[in-house]
């Protein structure tokens, strides 16, 4: 009687039939996949797989990235980023200074240090457009006055306006900066 032998297979094997499986099971997204989730498109994908952002969980018998659910949070993360003014090139080696720390406790406090400065600028910005959006609103409403005056009006008659809207009241730094020089 013959005897087979049962062959385990290669742990590459295993990888790309566990990776089919997930794939059937909607667990993994092919590139394309994971452009339309994100609103990236697959050659942005592939530039962070280039910088080291993005990292496919495996990849078909044919060499196709798959990626799991992950690199959704991955990818957002990202865009964070670059709201925070950061470069592709800059969120990579934050995120390659991060993969560094051998310790876990080290890594998030610097991510906390990292996330507590970026707040600190943010907190300042918000706060300068505050600003920005009250002189824009002061400079609105002191502009409503200017409909009354006739279409004739000289224009340089503007930084000297005594019409009832403007009388007594001084022109928004905004409006006032617009005129030219007596």
């Amino acid at each position: 009687m013959a005897t087979s032998t049962c062959q385990n297979p290669s742990p590459a094997a295993t990888a790309i039939q566990d990776a089919a499986r997930k794939v059937r099971e909607g667990e993994l997204l092919r590139v394309g996949q994971l452009a339309e989730r994100s609103g990236r498109s697959v050659r942005a994908l592939h530039l962070y797989e280039e910088l080291g952002l993005l990292s496919p969980a495996g990849r078909t018998k044919g060499g196709f990235r798959l990626y799991d659910e992950s690199a959704l949070l991955r990818v957002e993360w990202i865009d964070r980023l670059q709201d925070l003014g950061f470069s592709l090139k800059d969120a990579a080696e934050f995120l390659g200074d991060l993969r560094g720390e051998t310790s876990g406790p080290a890594a998030m406090q610097a991510l906390r240090s990292f996330y507590q400065a970026k707040l600190a600028e943010t907190q300042a910005t918000i706060q300068r457009l505050s600003l920005l959006q009250a002189e824009l609103s002061d400079s609105l409403k002191y502009l409503d006055g200017c409909r009354s005056c006739d279409d004739q009006t000289p224009r340089q008659t503007c930084p000297t306006c005594t019409s009832a809207p403007h009388h007594g009241t001084v022109a928004p730094a905004m409006v006032a900066a617009v005129h030219d020089p007596s």
